[in-house]
């Protein structure tokens, strides 16, 4: 008989007492700075879009809001394996909207960048086929 391996949750939020819902740490088990800060980049990209001199080109699906007043994470201690992340909002916005905007934009920019990635190494295996012949 197998035993039932009790699965701990991805994500928890953690909302003080007293707030409305602008302001919650959501905690990420299983994660570490590499998503930690892509996502503290993708929901703080409001502050950057007005530079128009930036290399970077994102998809049209990524668009910029100035409702975040706060994102920021810490990882509790190097020996586990969660992040704290804190979203404050201003204007009414519940913090889980930009959560949930900053995650639906990181999955569009991973595909992106991971279609052009395979474009490329297409690309480059019709070349070196091309070059054998």
């Amino acid at each position: 008989m197998a035993e039932e391996v009790e699965r701990k949750p991805v994500l928890e939020m953690v909302q003080a007492d007293g707030t409305d819902g602008n302001c919650v740490t959501f905690v990420l088990h299983d994660e570490d700075h590499t998503f930690g800060n892509s996502l503290r980049y993708m929901i703080m990209k409001n502050w950057l879009a007005a530079d128009s001199e930036s290399p970077l080109v994102l998809p049209a699906s990524v668009s910029f809001s100035p409702e975040v007043e706060f994102c920021g994470y810490s990882i509790t201690h190097p020996s586990e394996s969660k992040i704290n992340f804190r979203i404050q909002t201003r204007g009414g916005i519940l913090a889980i909207e930009p959560f949930r905007r900053g995650l639906t934009e990181l999955v569009d920019v991973c595909q992106h960048v991971l279609s052009k990635f395979e474009a490329s190494v297409k690309e480059y295996k019709a070349q070196r086929e091309a070059e054998m012949d």
